[in-house]
């Protein structure tokens, strides 16, 4: 039950970000999720879009330089302590989280949480064995 998440490679210049989302809503996909790390000479933009297909494809087509990668999205408690409860069940399993970003599903209570770990497998076993609702692809294209 992962999620694909878009790692798009982007010069740290005016417009660099824009570049890409204006690509995206051309072709009608749309952004639930955006992390931007950045260097003084680039940056790594990570996303979750609503069809990560389609985003690959207008990607490739406008010379974009990026990877996909299978991760983690979890629904927590939009509450004090909710990612508290989740980090820390998974450092008590030994699961390393790599990084991590959010997002608020405004049609319910829940936040969710994108996680990147070391072993998906596993990590999702931890989750889902505690009870936790985990996000899925369809999921991510019904918001």
């Amino acid at each position: 039950m992962t999620i694909k998440q878009i790692s798009i490679f982007a010069e740290n210049r005016p417009g660099g970000v824009l570049n890409v989302v204006q690509a995206l809503a051309g072709v009608s996909v749309d952004i639930r999720a955006l992390n931007v790390a950045d260097t003084k000479d680039y940056g790594i933009i990570r996303m979750i879009v609503s069809d990560a297909e389609k985003a690959e494809k207008v990607l490739a087509e406008n010379g974009g330089v990026f990877i996909v990668n299978d991760v983690i999205g979890v629904r927590i408690p939009d509450a004090p302590g909710g990612l508290s409860a989740v980090l820390s069940l998974l450092a008590k399993k030994g699961v390393n989280v790599e990084y991590l970003y959010a997002f608020i599903n405004t049609s319910g209570s829940n936040a969710c949480v994108v996680l990147r770990v070391n072993d998906n497998e596993y990590a999702q076993k931890v989750l889902v064995d505690a009870g936790m609702s985990l996000l899925t692809d369809d999921d991510i294209k019904k918001l």
